[in-house]
């Protein structure tokens, strides 16, 4: 923790909340901590500090959740990206990529975050011009930050060090070695500050004009959920893997004994947010606004792709509002729809892999392999689609069989060769062989697999012969009501010998939205396993199915697969997409980009060897 220096001074750059500048608070431009809480102003500015730690849950190049998995693929000429990096198993514990242990690369040092969050804890009963009910609120809202950079830490690394309190400035050397604490220690400690903070904190903002990312109830409360399934998860619940991993004092770091009774508490805790969220006015987005009259199937696309994009949305229980998913991004994911005179309209280089493609279900709301209707070994033959396809493909063109008759949020999540591309109210056709609109402009412009990500742009964007408008700008989605239903059902049917009517039900109402029948119905009438929703073991495998289809291309399959203890098996299947060099029908040919390497060190982030080499008290993850 090399954080913690004797004799260091702090000093604070403290940001207002519209991030309009910073603030010098004393002569000489130097900002002490007394001085940072000499009135209400100065300490607003440092709870903005406080807030301003958050990753930036909606930017590639930060978020590992987006490009460190296998989900997203880069082409060769942008491979260097530190999320493509680790994709591609090139991370290391000299230099870590994005860590947020030490902020090295593009990450962010959660630790300086918990230690300005704990010095505001200590010093704002000293404020003078603040009300009493403004302090409680803010000392709430810095508890659940405060849990949050845990959280995240912990998510990342296992067993982290606790910060109760800051040091002392000045403290004996070998006090400021600090020891990992134990998993259970860790998440104990992360609830017990949520449930410290969450009585204090309002159901909802007074006004979303200047309090919009505020913690919420919502907020704490939908976080706690995720904590606590994190926590019940196979990776940190009777993980035998991880049994021999002590400190220097012989304190082992992992409980390697299963607790089922850590499902029930993420099941009690997903179900308190649900109802939460749901008195403060959160629910599922099911209906989409245009002036245009759309076909049913056509609204279920949109809705869906409104689920992540809507700015007032009222499904979203906690955005990324401090960094909106703007204009430069959503030109990554775009591709070229119609000739135009400016030489870089979009980039199109935010390619979905093609194992993205075959995930989502059939119409018939099962997987493709399972559905006993799906021509699944011939998924890569063509068809020509036909004027009863054209809500989704252009008519009298030829794609491959597996973009024919899927679900709607595959129409809303993946852009393939002759696919719709719905900017309401008009409809384009994707373009992607060989000398065509959507194949590389530019250097580095180009989708690797031939397919792009649709879901994370608006329908309300337009493009014209002279640019691409994609400025509808929105925030990430960190987490929302969808989510919490999924992570209930998992939850709760992990408690229960087979599932129960409520498991289905809050996956049924996922499925609803998207215009599918219930879980039941349809592995009754579709599926080679009808049965498989009956057993425990199978409705896991369904509501995990669930998740990676509903939250695609939103950050959590990556940390999905690492809790479930699955990303050895994905991330080691090679990453494929089209032939985006074979002219005409040649591209239909299934190519080999990248095979992965991913082992079981990958589980977990390195410590920094510094870092190590600074404080032996510390031990390294394992394989690093």
């Amino acid at each position: 923790m090399s954080n913690y220096k004797p004799g260091q001074l702090l000093v604070l750059v403290l940001f207002f909340f519209c991030g309009c500048g910073y603030l010098d608070v004393v002569p000489d431009d130097v900002a002490t901590i007394d001085d940072a809480f000499a009135d209400r102003q100065s300490a607003e500015g440092f709870l903005a500090t406080c807030y301003s730690y958050q990753p930036n849950h909606g930017d590639p190049w930060v978020n590992p959740g987006l490009l460190a998995g296998d989900e997203v693929w880069f082409n060769e000429e942008r491979e260097n990206v530190e999320g493509q990096l680790i994709a591609r198993g090139f991370q290391n514990s000299n230099n870590p990529y994005l860590s947020f242990w030490d902020g090295s690369g593009r990450g962010k040092n959660m630790f300086v975050g918990i230690r300005d969050c704990n010095i505001f804890l200590e010093k704002i009963d000293q404020v003078y011009d603040i009300t009493d009910q403004e302090r409680t609120r803010w000392k709430a809202e810095v508890k659940f930050l405060k849990a949050y950079y845990h959280f995240w830490l912990f998510k990342s690394y296992g067993p982290i060090p606790i910060i109760r309190e800051n040091l002392p400035i000045y403290v004996n050397t070998e006090d400021v070695k600090v020891y990992r604490d134990p998993v259970d220690d860790v998440v104990n400690y992360i609830v017990e500050l949520i449930d410290e903070a969450v009585v204090d904190l309002p159901l909802r903002v007074m006004s979303e004009a200047i309090e919009l990312g505020r913690i919420t109830q919502p907020i704490a409360l939908a976080i706690k959920a995720r904590v606590l399934s994190t926590a019940a998860s196979p990776l940190f619940n009777g993980n035998t893997d991880f049994a021999s991993i002590v400190d220097n004092r012989g304190v082992p770091l992992f409980n390697p004994t299963y607790d089922a009774n850590k499902w029930q508490l993420a099941a009690d805790a997903a179900k308190e947010a649900i109802e939460v969220a749901e008195m403060a006015g959160h629910r599922l987005v099911d209906d989409y606004e245009s002036k245009t009259e759309f076909p049913e199937a056509e609204i279920n696309e949109l809705i869906a792709r409104s689920v992540a994009t809507e700015r007032e949305n009222p499904e979203v229980i906690w955005g990324a509002t401090h960094f909106v998913f703007s204009e430069n991004y959503q030109r990554m994911l775009m591709p070229l729809l119609i000739p135009v005179t400016a030489s870089n309209p979009v980039s199109q280089f935010y390619a979905a892999t093609m194992r993205m493609a075959e995930l989502f279900y059939s119409n018939n709301g099962v997987p493709i392999d399972e559905d006993v209707n799906y021509d699944y070994d011939n998924r890569f033959q063509l068809r020509t689609a036909t004027a009863a396809d054209s809500s989704f493909i252009q008519s009298g063109e030829k794609t491959a069989r597996l973009h024919f008759d899927r679900e709607a949020r595959f129409y809303a999540n993946i852009a393939f060769d002759r696919g719709a591309y719905i900017l309401d109210p008009n409809y384009y056709y994707v373009k992607v062989r060989a000398g065509e609109l959507a194949t590389k402009r530019n250097q580095a412009e180009f989708s690797a697999t031939g397919y792009f990500v649709k879901k994370l742009i608006s329908p309300k964007n337009a493009i014209s012969q002279t640019t691409i408008k994609t400025n509808y700008n929105f925030p990430f989605p960190i987490i929302r009501l969808g989510d919490l239903y999924l992570l209930y059902a998992e939850a709760l049917n992990e408690t229960q010998d087979a599932p129960s009517d409520e498991v289905f039900d809050y996956v049924d109402r996922i499925r609803d939205r998207a215009g599918l029948d219930g879980v039941m119905e349809s592995w009754t009438n579709y599926s080679k396993t009808p049965d498989k929703p009956t057993t425990k073991a199978g409705m896991r495998d369904i509501i995990r199915h669930e998740r990676l289809i509903e939250l695609a291309f939103e950050g959590q399959r990556f940390w999905d697969l690492r809790r479930w203890k699955l990303a050895a098996d994905y991330m080691n299947r090679p990453i494929r997409g089209w032939n985006i060099s074979g002219p005409g029908l040649a591209f239909y040919n299934v190519t080999t980009l990248f095979v992965p390497s991913f082992s079981f060190k990958d589980y977990l982030w390195p410590i920094s060897t510094n870092e190590i080499i600074a404080n032996p008290n510390l031990v390294q993850n394992p394989g690093w």
